[in-house]
């Protein structure tokens, strides 16, 4: 049972398209002028742009077409019609925009406030529980029949393609990407839930059955119930752990306050995580 109210459909879409353009945007004005292949598919045609000359946009299109099809067989009811949206809209944008006379000549300035621009569309996308594709569905991909987590499977898909940018450009300009990576990953994560990409939920509740519920069911994650007493009440309560990643997080937070909004909940960050589920596969007994 979903605990979750309905909203409007149409809202997640525009966020998708309003996050969609930003990261387009983003991608003509400070990324491919200075030539920051900052991982991705937007990363793959930065590199083909420079020794072909083929055209951004078209090579993001052409490289995710297979992906979307790959999603859709394998992925299968993960994969949904807001993320054929937002793999469309992005390039689309970079088509219209690509005569925009707007570009920063300043590899560092490039990296910062174009990694600042992907970062709030990328959130902004996610709060409408959509996805550019590209590799960020490759990694989905690994997650799902490696076991490893996503945060490393997207690490291992990017850090291809900035080593491959080092070689291509050089080690500077790589070195960019990388920063231009790291702000990304810090402004989708405050966009989001403002603070660091694995939380350790903590929620003291009366209602640990129905909480309960809606981690397992909703979230597909596992917790821990600690008996704990309320310092002003005196009452008994029970205390749940429960470690999520941060687009699980985001989706836990609106089920909790429309589930059980008397709740205390706190979001905390997790430097590392061992066990069933983030270093290990899951285990569905």
């Amino acid at each position: 049972m979903s605990f979750i109210k309905k909203r409007p459909v149409v809202f997640d879409y525009v966020q998708i398209i309003v996050g969609a353009s930003l990261i387009g945007l983003s991608f003509n004005i400070f990324l491919l002028p200075s030539r920051i292949a900052a991982g991705g598919i937007s990363g793959v045609s930065t590199i083909l742009y420079e020794l072909f000359g083929y055209n951004p946009a078209y090579v993001q299109w052409l490289i995710n077409i297979p992906l979307i099809a790959l999603g859709l067989l394998l992925a299968g009811k993960e994969f949904s019609a807001k993320t054929v949206v937002g793999t469309f809209f992005v390039p689309f944008v970079i088509y219209l925009t690509s005569g925009l006379q707007l570009s920063v000549d300043t590899p560092l300035l490039s990296s910062i406030y174009g990694g600042i621009m992907l970062g709030i569309g990328l959130g902004i996308v996610y709060r409408g529980n959509g996805s550019t594709g590209g590799t960020a569905l490759i990694a989905q991909l690994l997650k799902k029949y490696t076991g490893i987590s996503s945060g490393f499977s997207q690490l291992i898909v990017d850090g291809i393609v900035v080593v491959t940018s080092a070689f291509v450009f050089n080690f500077e300009l790589a070195l960019y990407a990388l920063m231009s990576i790291y702000v990304t990953s810090k402004v989708i994560d405050f966009v989001q839930l403002q603070t660091s990409p694995t939380k350790l939920v903590l929620i003291i509740t009366d209602h640990e059955e129905k909480i309960q519920s809606v981690i397992q069911n909703e979230i597909d994650r596992g917790l821990t119930k600690v008996k704990s007493t309320g310092g002003y009440s005196n009452n008994e309560k029970t205390m749940i752990l429960c470690v999520v990643e941060q687009s699980e997080a985001v989706y836990l937070k609106k089920l909790l306050q429309t589930a059980e909004p008397s709740s205390f909940v706190i979001f905390l960050n997790a430097s590392e995580i061992l066990g069933l589920g983030f270093s290990k596969a899951k285990v569905h007994r």
